[in-house]
């Protein structure tokens, strides 16, 4: 069953009457009387209400009769001695148990509260010394038509009451809690907010007849001294710390502060590091570039000082290798064995790409077939392809905790219900100001609480339960599909809104008492009273209208109020309306119906038109609808981007020499057909993993296409060009590669592919490798991009060495530093202060209806997400543990629900709201004999709810010492199950029904008891870091209530969980994932550019060194630019590593096969030859496409993917045709002479040969 965090079991307003009612018991006689005697005997009379007076007499206590011995026992046993007179008959003492029950139901959790208040009322009713302190001020005569006798009827009197004993009684009553409602008991008896409550006014309310329970005025007179001739009452009491006898112990920390010891504080925030005053990071990277500088200056005027000292010429480059002069030539036994190893590993990736290159221009049409027919059968796959959009299952891993905890939740108790959510401000109305009568001050109220707002809301939630939805011929409305905690008794639907208050009717709305000068009490009265006890059945007001909801359970004012300060709900700005609505996760055809009626709903606020009403909204289905919308708004934009490349593209891998020759040397067709290449590897690499059943990503189907792209496109360039310029003459012009003597176009094509393949295969192995290991992560969304993107890579680069060598072949027929280091020490400064997380509202289109319903969150909802905190399968039959879990009298003070009150202290640093609701504390004050709650047939044994009026119902336990014990072992077993079966009543506020009927999960037939729950609040939560913060304490609370309740020992645990955990998990771990997913690729990254580079381990370093520094900057990039760290931001940093290796890769392998004498010339040759295909085939192709998406309507485009996308394509531009150059022409690895002297003898007797050294 669905749970509902509102539903707690009422804390009736009667409560507040209770003693009030009680004094319908008293009596009034004119003038003073004697010492020793009574005031009243019996009951006479009745007011309009049909409560009765109690009749006057004067004389001395009288003898109980036998039949109110077990009464008198019960409830006031200090007057049962000798012959038991008292001032009291039967029927009164029956009528003060009926008036104490249900406010002791809920103040016996502290038995000397209890203690003290029946004191109170016993010495009232009972008290065979009334005369002392009771002074009847007005009576009534009464004619009894049964005794034909003529009696007097009290109706007004003074109560002298002590200070002390009113004090004392008061303090030991002020913390007791009502846990099923979150607020202090006083705050339900004293007629304003408990922390308003005071003894002098606590005691005035109840014994008022303004509160609506009480027949006739009673007035207090407070004193310690004798006054008017009168012995104030002032009986001993017992402070909350005290036991009251044997039997029962002080009351607990909850309930009694003097108990608990110092409030708990939180832990002072860490101190922040700072040196000098400044940011510790800021100073470091300073004084770390600062030093740099020194140190590569000092380098280079030390190595000039030394060439001026010992090399005659002054135009000797500075950082030249002066290893050999530049005529040298190497002999074969000046090379290493690793360079001699590292030259046949080379020469042997060269020849068998050439032998593969030659093959495929021979035989183009066998390739380009076979080619077709492999993507056809890998992209025929899309057939079965699915979509996940479920953020479930895209962020959370399936083996993560709060995804296993979420599973256990759902299983135990039921997923969590869907809300539909209305945010309500009225615009045009004016505050308004209420005037209490007779007294008090003016209390003024929000315009969205003006009494004709209120009638135009009430219009409005009728409207929407009356929206009509249709599937499969089936209508579906509201009551269909709504929450309903008490059917099949009660079929109200779960409506929290503040028109709860008044039973979602106009009428009561209305309701009002007063005469033609004055109004008593109206709709502000109500609603005042019931923003105090939200779960009464009387306001005890004149209008005694119930505040409990209509759906059986309370309507807390922080859920249905937003924008007032404190507590002060009647300074509301907006009102809030929730639909709780149950979901039907495993079955799919109730599913679709609730989407359904959500779609109507979502169409009929969207077209609501009311100019005194503004509304932001927002529905379950709606964040996934708005991002649904987002996509199909965007593939314009991203299509136009494509378009842009396409074409580019397109024109760019041409050698366009005239305007006549544009068609022919603008190869249009290859481009177009290249990138057929590009997407078609992409379909293969969605069609393999869709034949597996593996789901696709909407991140998957956004950037892996870009990110293939931008490889397949850099490799086409590097093919392309290195065959339109395959080298620089003397003249420094760039000549086309020359077919040498005797070779033909598939030798020329297979020789051409042998220099340039090994690059390419570098770049993409490396890319491939890194992708494959980020499948080691444990987010579903990066693993899954990493897989699909590694073997979309592959293909691309088996493609492109097969189909387009073939295709390039047939086209030729037919034609025939100091910068990046400060840069580099700023990033490194403030990685640590990028922010991590996702606005959910960067997911939505910015002209959505969410936005509007996100903002109002933000600023008006004074209450944030419910939270469970769950306790496996606990054994609760024993005194220990009951005692390691409850909250009342004589629990453990580090119990679980102790804990969880202390964290609700602190809420602020734990982000707890409120107090737990405790199914167990309030099963304890529903079994005890005391109550009239817990009753059965003596005949059958079957529970019997208080409101039955049967003689065979009998208390379920006796009232005896051990019957007022907790039950334990197969007794607690067996009354269990009728209080979670037991719905609230007049009699009884404490049936567990509505507020736990799904909080306790049975098992073994109802013999044991498995999973149960504690709710409360989290505090409000409005940003990501308060979301992450929230998950952290609470998880911090549960580990340490399952280390002090011994479950650790016991196998089991106590959990805290909330719908949202499952979302913000990822961002506990995001700075470990993001570390290990880029470590790991980097590693990669370094092994295979070592391996395929022919074991140049120092090459490997500084391209892994570049790689790492544009990673760095991406992070100083997106601080600077308020991109924060997320699934998707790691998900473009993967993928920018993966395009670092372009950038960086192609250059650094051109440089260590480069046979020139100096680094420089080195390093000028490597961007000669590469430096044209790296800016072309990436830079420039994707700086056309990311521009456009600066227009996209998506913030999440805007941000992560136009911002991390031109950051990732410039830092790598930079970096790779910048840095890496000069990087290489100061450090880079020495000419590998086995290298050299290979590409010696390859050139020999060709123009090439003159350019080669």
């Amino acid at each position: 069953m669905v749970r509902r965090p509102v539903l707690r079991s009422p804390s009736w307003g009667r409560l507040c009457g209770l003693s009030v009612a009680v004094a319908c018991l008293l009596g009034l006689l004119p003038g003073r009387v004697y010492s020793d005697s009574c005031v009243w005997y019996g009951q006479c009379g009745t007011d309009s209400g049909g409560k009765r007076y109690n009749c006057k007499y004067n004389g001395s206590a009288l003898p109980l009769p036998k039949d109110g011995y077990d009464l008198v026992q019960e409830l006031c046993p200090g007057f049962f001695f000798e012959n038991v007179s008292l001032c009291c008959d039967v029927s009164q003492l029956q009528t003060l148990k009926d008036n104490l029950e249900l406010p002791l139901q809920f103040l016996s959790r502290c038995p000397s509260c209890s203690h003290n208040l029946i004191n109170l009322f016993c010495e009232l009713t009972c008290s065979p010394r009334q005369s002392e302190f009771l002074n009847v001020t007005q009576t009534l005569p009464y004619y009894d038509v049964v005794t034909k006798e003529n009696k007097t009827s009290i109706i007004e009197l003074q109560y002298y009451v002590g200070e002390t004993f009113a004090n004392a009684m008061y303090n030991a009553c002020k913390d007791v809690e009502a846990p099923s409602s979150n607020v202090k008991a006083l705050g339900l008896l004293c007629g304003k907010d408990a922390k308003d409550c005071n003894a002098t006014n606590w005691i005035q309310y109840m014994f008022s007849k303004d509160n609506g329970q009480t027949p006739f005025n009673m007035i207090p007179v407070f004193s310690d001294v004798l006054i008017h001739g009168m012995t104030p009452m002032n009986n001993a009491t017992k402070g909350c710390n005290e036991s009251v006898d044997d039997v029962t112990g002080p009351c607990s920390c909850q309930d009694c502060s003097i108990v608990c010891g110092p409030k708990p504080q939180p832990p002072p925030p860490p101190a922040p590091w700072l040196l000098f005053g400044l940011d510790a990071m800021y100073v470091v990277m300073w004084i770390s570039y600062m030093g740099f500088l020194l140190l590569f200056f000092a380098v280079i005027f030390g190595v000039w000082c030394y060439r001026k000292k010992y090399i005659t010429s002054e135009y000797t480059a500075i950082y030249s290798n002066v290893t050999y002069p530049v005529s040298s030539r190497w002999r074969p036994g000046e090379a290493s064995w690793m360079e001699k190893l590292g030259e046949r590993f080379e020469n042997a990736l060269r020849v068998t790409f050439a032998s593969w290159g030659a093959f495929c221009v021979r035989n183009p049409r066998p390739v380009i077939v076979f080619s077709l027919v492999f993507i056809a059968m890998c992209s025929s796959g899309l057939m079965y392809a699915k979509l996940t959009t479920n953020p479930v299952e895209l962020w959370s891993s399936p083996n993560s905790q709060a995804r296993k905890e979420k599973e256990y939740f759902d299983t135990h108790f039921g997923p969590f219900f869907r809300t539909e959510q209305l945010i309500i401000q009225a615009p045009l109305a004016k505050p308004d100001t209420y005037s209490p009568y007779p007294s008090g001050a003016d209390v003024p109220f929000g315009p969205p609480l003006n009494k004709d707002i209120l009638h135009q809301v009430l219009d409005l939630q009728n409207d929407i339960e009356n929206i009509t939805a249709f599937h499969k011929n089936d209508t579906v409305m509201l009551k269909d599909i709504c929450l309903s905690p008490l059917a099949p008794y009660n079929n109200n639907c779960t409506i929290l809104s503040v028109l709860n208050y008044f039973q979602n009717s106009h009428s009561v709305l209305d309701h009002s008492v007063g005469d033609e000068f004055y109004v008593f009490a109206d709709y502000h009265t109500h609603f005042l009273y019931c923003t105090r006890a939200p779960a009464s059945l009387n306001d005890t007001s004149q209008l005694h209208d119930p505040c409990l909801g209509t759906f059986g359970g309370p309507v807390f004012p922080w859920l249905v109020m937003g924008g007032y300060d404190d507590e002060n709900y009647n300074n509301a700005t907006a009102l809030v309306i929730t639909f709780p609505v149950i979901n039907y996760h495993n079955d799919t055809e109730k599913l679709l119906k609730v989407l359904a009626w959500e779609s109507e709903f979502i169409n009929f606020v969207k077209n609501y038109d009311n100019p005194n009403l503004t509304i932001a909204f927002s529905a379950e289905r709606s964040i996934e609808d708005e991002i649904n919308r987002e996509s199909r708004g965007d593939v314009r934009t991203v299509l136009i981007s494509y378009i842009v490349m396409f074409v580019y593209i397109s024109i760019a891998l041409g050698h366009i020499k005239s305007a006549r020759r544009f068609l022919v040397d603008s190869k249009i067709s290859l481009g177009i057909a290249g990138i057929l290449i590009v997407l078609s590897s992409v379909a293969c690499s969605l069609g393999i993993f869709s034949y597996f059943g593996v789901p696709l990503t909407l991140i998957v189907v956004e950037v892996i296409p870009f990110l293939v792209l931008a490889v397949g496109v850099d490799n086409i360039f590097i093919v392309v060009q290195t065959f339109q310029i395959r080298f620089l003459t003397y003249e420094l012009q760039f000549q086309r590669d020359e077919r040498l003597q005797g070779e033909t176009l598939d030798k020329q094509m297979g020789r051409i592919l042998g220099d340039v393949a090994p690059s390419l295969f570098l770049s993409s192995f490396s890319e491939m490798v890194a992708f494959f290991l980020g499948t080691l992560s444990t987010m579903p969304a990066v693993r899954t991009f990493s897989l699909f993107a590694a073997v979309a890579v592959l293909i691309d680069f088996l493609l492109q060495i097969t189909c387009f060598v073939s295709l390039l072949g047939l086209d030729i027929k037919r034609q025939e530093i100091s910068l990046f280091v400060g840069v580099l020490s700023f990033s490194i400064a403030v990685v640590n202060k990028v922010e991590i997380g996702l606005d959910q509202s960067l997911s939505m289109p910015d002209d959505s209806y969410v936005m509007d319903y996100f903002n109002s969150l933000s600023k008006y909802l004074h209450a944030g997400p419910p939270v469970y905190f769950v306790l496996e399968d606990h054994n609760y039959t024993t005194s220990d543990g009951q005692n390691s879990v409850c909250g009342g009298m004589g629990c453990d003070n580090n119990s679980l629900v102790q804990q969880v009150f202390e964290a609700a202290e602190i809420s602020s640093y734990t982000r707890i709201g409120y107090a737990p609701s405790s199914w167990i504390d309030d099963y304890f004050d529903w079994v005890k004999p005391q109550s009239s709650c817990c009753r059965i047939y003596n005949t059958t044994g079957q529970f019997c709810n208080a409101s039955v009026v049967d003689p065979t119902c009998v208390r379920c336990r006796p009232l005896t010492p051990e019957g007022k014990q907790r039950p334990q072992g197969e007794e607690f077993m067996k009354f269990l199950p009728m209080f979670l079966s037991d719905n609230p009543n007049p009699k009884c506020g404490k049936g567990g029904h509505a507020a736990y009927g799904s909080a306790v999960n049975f098992i073994n037939n109802n013999s044991e008891i498995g999973a149960t729950y504690f709710m409360t609040y989290h505090t409000v939560l409005k940003t990501s870091a308060d979301f992450i913060d929230a998950m952290k304490k609470a998880r911090m609370i549960a580990d340490n209530i399952t280390e002090t309740v011994g479950a650790k020992e016991k196998n089991y645990r106590v959990f805290p969980y909330s719908i949202f955990y499952v979302f913000y998990e990822q961002y506990l771990t995001i700075v470990h994932d993001t570390i290990f997913n880029l470590g790991v690729s980097l590693g990669a990254i370094f092994l295979v550019t070592m391996l395929l580079l022919g074991f140049e381990l120092w090459a490997a370093i500084v391209v892994s060194l570049t790689i790492a520094m544009i990673l760095v900057n991406m992070f100083g990039v997106m601080w600077l630019w308020g991109i924060s760290l997320n699934a998707v931001s790691l998900v473009n940093l993967v993928m920018s590593c993966g395009i670092s290796v372009e950038f960086c890769s192609h250059v650094t392998r051109a440089f260590t096969v480069s046979t020139k004498a100096t680094r420089r010339e080195r390093a000028e040759d490597a961007l000669s030859h590469m430096g044209s295909s790296v800016f072309s085939g990436i830079t420039l192709t994707k700086f056309g496409g990311i521009v456009v998406l600066a227009f996209s309507k998506s913030q999440i485009f805007q941000i992560f993917y136009f911002r991390m996308y031109l950051a990732m394509v410039l830092l790598g531009a930079c970096h790779g045709l910048i840095f890496l150059p000069v990087l290489l022409s100061y450090i880079g690895p020495s000419v590998n002479k086995a290298k050299a002297h290979a590409a010696q003898e390859r050139s020999k007797g060709t123009e090439r040969e003159k350019l080669l050294f």
